[in-house]
Formats: structure tokens, C-alpha cells, sequence
């Protein structure tokens, strides 16, 4: 059976604390090896803030407050031969330890200076910083407007 290749719907969660933003190093998927923020699939019939809430939780464990939508990337793996367009969300931490909650999908979870990132960014999150996106959100002189973000 052939698969139907479609682009595939990623929802991403900015977290923000003090701050700091929390990125994840993944593995054992694409992008294994960098870092990335709390996320995963859209699923059928799901509300995207309940999409954000879930995969957070599922992720870290931790509980967030404030989500908002923030951006969106056109991201083509083409090593991989995949296609996602991922929904950036932006909230704030509220309260909880952060917990690796998947060891599989995980090694680790660091919150980071948004000017000290790590060098290894997951893909849609290069994509994002190349827009010019305010990771903590705050106003900027850069549009927020679709056409920027995918150029």
C-alpha cells in the first residue's frame, strides 16, 4: 500500500519562565539529536489549545498558563521525506517540576536564555528564528504576519 504523502500538522509550545524557554533534546525520530520545545501531532478533531495542554503535559509534566498563538513554519525535512506545517504557541509556566515523561522520545529537558540557544535546533524552530520571531513574545518591529514567516 502506498502512503499518500501530505504535509502533517506539529504543534510547538514556547514555555517561558523567568526568562528562560524550555527545549527538549530529541531522539529516536527525525530531528534526533536537537533541541526542541515541548510539541507533537494534531490530532483529528482535537482543539489546538487542548492539543498545546496535552502534549505539554504528556511531554514534562509540567503545567502552563497564558497560551497564546505565536507563529507558523513550512518545515520540509527532505532527508526524511517528511512535510510538516507546525503551529507555534507561546505560554507561561505555571507550576510543577519538569520531568523527561517520555525516555524514548527524550533525553533531557533545560530551560535556556533565549540569546544562549543551543547551536542544534530542530528545523522548525531555525525556521521560526529566521522570521525574526520574539521568542518570549514581546512586541517587536518585525510583522507578524504569515507571508513573512515563509519566505
Amino acid at each position: 500500500m502506498m502512503v499518500e504523502k501530505i504535509p502533517r500538522i506539529g504543534v510547538a509550545v514556547i514555555i517561558i519562565k523567568d526568562g528562560k524557554v524550555l527545549l527538549g533534546k530529541r531522539k529516536n525520530s527525525h530531528g534526533s539529536g536537537t533541541w526542541c520545545f515541548p510539541g507533537g501531532h494534531l490530532e483529528f478533531n482535537e482543539e489546538l489549545e487542548n492539543c498545546v495542554r496535552r502534549e505539554n503535559l504528556e511531554e514534562t509534566g509540567i503545567n502552563i498558563k497564558n497560551i497564546r498563538f505565536g507563529s507558523l513554519t513550512n518545515d520540509l525535512f527532505k532527508e526524511e521525506g517528511r512535510h510538516y506545517v507546525t503551529l507555534f504557541f507561546v505560554a507561561d509556566y505555571d507550576s510543577g517540576d519538569v520531568r523527561v515523561m517520555e525516555p524514548e522520545k527524550c533525553d533531557e529537558w533545560k530551560w535556556f536564555d533565549v540569546d544562549k540557544l543551543p547551536n542544534n535546533l530542530f528545523l522548525p524552530i531555525q525556521n521560526l528564528l529566521k522570521t525574526g520571531f520574539n521568542l518570549l513574545n514581546e512586541p517587536t518591529s518585525t510583522p507578524n504576519t504569515y507571508s513573512r514567516r515563509t519566505k
